[in-house]
């Protein structure tokens, strides 16, 4: 396991693609089991690990990933992040470029739990939540481009779904309509880059970043994501 940053009150990891952020029905193991067990075997903790889950990311993505270790720390992390105080920067390449370069995407969204998936609307509708993203382009390679995305709202799936509405699918994406890509196994070309917080205990200004695997098409765009640090 990747430990990004670590100390009484709150941890810092990687996630790999395929690993689930939580448990679910289908039994396989999540980060949150790996992390308790790293905290278990690390400190030799008796008995059951605390460990608050404070956000999730896709089965299908990788990046950055917080948990808190103490109720204190967890119940602080939940209000900034209610109250928009946690900034989350995303990487993704995307199969075609948006027709600007930079830009705000509001749109409405409502997720159908049976299928797993998001619909995008222009405007608002009943049980449609409000998403709002902003995108910059950071570089292109024939058709494809990576974009910075910062989310101003955490919405399941949004930006997946956003950039897919505009016809700018994430690569391997297909349930979004993105093109397969079969060297990058089960995951899509969307990272959780980085996260930026005031420290819930000490009151520090934290901002935990971590690049992707450098494989298939990430490698295309290495030196532009190293630009980001």
């Amino acid at each position: 396991m990747k430990i990004l940053f670590e100390d009484n009150h709150i941890i810092a990891v990687y996630k790999p693609i395929g690993i689930l952020s939580q448990g679910d029905d289908t039994g396989d193991s999540s980060m949150i089991d790996l992390v308790k067990a790293y905290i278990k075997n690390k400190y030799n903790k008796p008995g059951a690990v605390f460990l608050g889950s404070i956000h999730r990311l896709d089965r299908v993505t990788s990046g950055v990933m917080i948990f808190a270790k103490t109720s204190k720390a967890l119940t602080r992390m939940n209000k900034a992040i209610k109250e928009r105080k946690v900034q989350k920067t995303y990487i993704a390449i995307l199969d075609n470029r948006p027709d600007n370069p930079s830009g705000t995407l509001t749109h409405y969204l409502r997720k159908n739990q049976k299928a797993n998936y998001v619909i995008v609307s222009r405007k608002q509708k009943p049980e449609f939540k409000k998403a709002i993203l902003h995108y910059e382009l950071l570089a292109n390679i024939q058709k494809t481009c990576l974009v910075k995305v910062s989310l101003e709202t955490g919405r399941p799936h949004q930006i997946r779904a956003q950039f897919s509405f505009l016809e700018a699918p994430i690569c391997g994406d297909t349930k979004y309509n993105g093109s397969l890509q079969d060297s990058y196994k089960k995951g899509i070309f969307l990272h959780a880059y980085s996260l930026e917080f005031i420290h819930p205990v000490k009151k520090e200004k934290i901002r935990i970043t971590c690049a992707p695997d450098y494989i298939s098409k990430w490698k295309n765009y290495k030196d532009f994501i190293k630009d980001l640090s």
